[in-house]
């Protein structure tokens, strides 16, 4: 790459001021659903057995 190259490529970029940090806070969207799903059938079976198992053990640590 050259110089110029460099020059032309920052001269399009275009900048944004964000809002003020307490703008920002205002909106604050955690969401955490650990969703754990077990499904088990015994269709047509005679004396079978069907289990299903969805052990669960999320850690989400949140703070502001």
């Amino acid at each position: 790459m050259t110089r110029e190259m460099i020059e032309k490529e920052l001269e399009s970029e275009v900048i944004a001021e964000l809002p003020d940090r307490a703008e920002m806070s205002l909106i604050n969207a955690n969401v955490a659903a650990p969703i754990n799903l077990a499904l088990a059938a015994n269709v047509l079976s005679d004396n079978a057995t069907a289990q299903a198992l969805a052990a669960q053990s999320n850690y989400i640590p949140q703070g502001i």
